[in-house]
């Protein structure tokens, strides 16, 4: 376990008995109600024991509390992202978001190759943002090269693709939506074999 993980389960103890006076409860009580003795309660409460699912549950229930409140969330000490990068169809990717759902990020590398655009959609709204090279972006009926420095937005239930010039590596910042987690599917169905 890391030092986060012990720091919140060093609370629980003292965060179980807090609650517990709060609501006038004995360990008695609070045993006959939960089923758990007075004694694993005691150690519970103490930190002699560390708090499992099977015994925090029916505590929770008992005091008609939310499970989070009798654990807590640990501290979020160094605020910044350290993520590995993600290789996915040649390009690689960096996360710089934590938390899934939501507002999502990327800083991407697009090599320097030759490929044939594969239109795709997806739910959401992208937003791309050259950071170096030249980078480019075909969208329906447009095929764009984004230079250092430009940004574009758009919806991504229009067929898109983006990659390389062939000129050289592109790097770019990626945001978008939840919406914007699926899977790409094809624009375009493939031609019958």
């Amino acid at each position: 376990m890391d030092d986060d993980t012990d720091e919140v389960l060093a609370e629980v103890g003292p965060r179980l008995r807090r609650i517990r006076k709060e609501r006038g409860a004995t360990l008695a009580g609070l045993s006959e109600t939960t089923g758990i003795s007075v004694s694993t309660l005691s150690r519970l409460e103490s930190g002699l024991r560390k708090p499992s699912l099977e015994l925090l549950l029916p505590i929770a229930r008992a005091h008609q509390v939310p499970l989070d409140e009798l654990v807590g969330t640990p501290a979020v000490s160094d605020p910044r992202v350290r993520s590995e990068p993600i290789q996915r169809h040649g390009r690689t990717y960096w996360p710089l978001t934590r938390q899934p759902g939501g507002l999502q990020a990327f800083k991407v590398l697009v090599p320097q190759r030759e490929e044939e655009p594969d239109l795709r959609t997806h739910e959401g709204y992208e937003w791309l943002y050259v950071m170096s090279g030249r980078l480019r972006l075909v969208l329906a009926e447009h095929d764009v090269v984004l230079a250092t420095g430009e940004a574009v937005e758009f919806d991504t239930r229009v067929p898109h693709w983006f990659g390389s010039t062939g000129e050289g590596p592109a790097e770019f910042l990626s945001l978008f939506g939840p919406q914007g987690e699926r899977m790409h599917v094809r624009a375009r169905p493939k031609k019958a074999q």
